[in-house]
């Protein structure tokens, strides 16, 4: 086994064990995906300030998300068909999570069902939640994350349409895969994976299929969510799922000031600038250019997390010295889940918290709560974009 000594380790390890259709799933945008591109991109035109002669001892990166405590100001986001990246992927990183001491959010669209996952874990998680036009099921998978004990409810409002991925309509993107030559070639290479798929029941959408009216296998799912994604979600719609849910309430998706105003106005708890990690909206800005804004249109009124590009304890840093009270990692654990599994993510959380342990007492600081913007150093290229009109 290689020395796994950063997040880019993973990567590799995981492009060779991951069947591609997956694999282009978590390492892809939409269009041109310029966004995509943008999230990690913008980070490295952060510079930060190095300061010597502080005393060190002693540190400590554990802070709070939404009133709770976490080893580090770093949530696992919510990622569709993670159980399709390993057999149980939802399951797997769930317990890595629970056990490194960070939040743990299940997508609407997981492998893993909301009680699969409740069942293999001893603490509460989060679950992200799609709207869909089947208000039956809406209220439904509302009531089933209660059930399960989910401590936060992740409202997902950039997906009311699919943004147009060009590699999955290109691999046929389908859970469990469709055979083909061309899959079942790819496929014979990755052994280990397809092991993992033999050895578990979970291959498709498990908080879909039997619970959704007329959904009883894979070939009416699809013609199902070909339709259900709900273009007609507004910010009404919102504060009915909020009265609904009646607990702490995220909104994710959020790449405006004047949304993320009237985000505070409805009394959500937290919001996460996001651009759906360059799935949506290509063009769009990345997460972070767009963090300092929000900071300042809505910073004292609702708690602040961001999502995008992170793939260092560096990054979290500097999102947290921008403002953020909290972030997400993504693609930066999927790739330690198709690499090796529940022991990947773990080593992907420990590389992530490592760096930023080492980052903070380099730019002299001891505490989450001492990270401010004194210490980054940002040149004309990480200028402000301005309206056109």
């Amino acid at each position: 086994m290689p020395v796994i000594a950063e997040i880019a380790d993973l990567k590799r390890l995981y492009r060779n064990r991951v069947p591609r259709m997956f694999y282009d799933y978590c390492e892809s945008g939409s269009w041109t995906e310029q966004t995509f591109r943008d999230n990690s991109d913008d980070f490295d035109l952060i510079r930060l300030r190095q300061r010597v002669a502080v005393d060190m001892e002693d540190r400590s990166t554990r802070t709070t998300m939404v009133g709770q405590d976490v080893a580090m100001p770093v949530a696992l986001a919510p990622v569709g068909m993670t159980g399709m990246q390993h057999a149980d992927g939802e399951i797997l990183a769930a317990r890595a999570a629970e056990r490194f001491g960070v939040p743990y959010t299940l997508s609407t669209m997981s492998i893993c069902s909301i009680e699969d996952v409740a069942a293999a874990t001893d603490r509460p998680f989060w679950f992200q939640l799609y709207v869909m036009r089947d208000q039956a099921f809406l209220e439904a998978i509302v009531e089933r994350a209660r059930a399960a004990g989910c401590s936060a409810l992740v409202l997902t409002l950039d997906l009311q349409i699919l943004g147009q991925r060009h590699r999955d309509l290109k691999n046929g993107l389908s859970a469990p895969p469709k055979l083909s030559p061309a899959t079942v070639a790819d496929l014979s290479w990755r052994w280990r994976w397809g092991l993992g798929m033999l050895r578990t029941r979970r291959r498709g959408f498990g908080n879909i299929v039997g619970h959704a009216k007329g959904v009883g296998d894979a070939s009416s799912l699809l013609a199902w969510t070909a339709e259900q994604f709900d273009p007609r979600l507004d910010w009404e719609k919102v504060r009915q799922i909020k009265e609904m849910w009646g607990g702490t309430l995220i909104l994710k998706g959020i790449l405006d000031a004047e949304d993320a105003r009237r985000a505070a106005d409805l009394g959500c708890d937290a919001i996460v600038v996001s651009n759906h990690g360059g799935r949506q909206l290509d063009g769009a800005l990345s997460s972070i250019r767009v963090l300092p804004e929000i900071v300042a249109a809505v910073g004292d009124r609702v708690e602040i997390h961001v999502d995008g590009g992170i793939r260092s304890g560096q990054d979290v840093l500097k999102a947290v010295a921008m403002g953020a009270k909290g972030t997400y990692i993504g693609r930066a654990y999927i790739y330690g889940l198709g690499a090796m599994g529940e022991a990947g993510v773990t080593r992907a959380l420990e590389i992530v918290h490592r760096e930023l342990d080492i980052t903070m007492a380099l730019c002299g600081r001891r505490r989450i709560e001492d990270l401010g913007p004194e210490i980054l150093l940002v040149g004309p290229e990480f200028g402000r974009y301005r309206p056109y009109a």
